[in-house]
């Protein structure tokens, strides 16, 4: 098991719709999140810099076909193209990234 962190802003006037679409994300997308492979994900929000930390727990062996698999997805392309208006990505991002990864420093079980 691999755990991820990423980082990206939220827009302030989106907010609100951004929480609303996590209150009841497509069961779809939940299905997909679960088929490739990632448990335990959340996503934080932290105000006032509005900024979203996502976390999850990746159980594959394969990281990067179970991403190209979820980015692939007609339903999860739908999702992102709800979601990605609401987000406000770091500059300071790697190429590539949407979500900025982050660098573990610390676990504990």
């Amino acid at each position: 098991m691999q755990r991820y962190g990423s980082v990206i802003g939220v827009n302030d006037e989106k907010k609100a719709a951004y929480i609303r679409l996590h209150a009841d994300v497509w069961p779809d997308i939940l299905a997909m999140i679960t088929a490739c492979n990632i448990r335990n994900y959340s996503i934080f929000l932290r105000e006032p810099e509005n900024l979203l930390f996502s976390y999850f727990e990746y159980h594959g062996s394969d990281f990067a076909a179970d991403m190209a698999k979820m980015a692939a997805d007609p339903r999860t392309q739908e999702w992102w193209s709800v979601c990605m208006p609401c987000q406000a990505p770091l500059e300071t991002r790697a190429t590539g990234e949407w979500w900025a990864s982050t660098r573990e420093v610390f676990h504990h079980d």
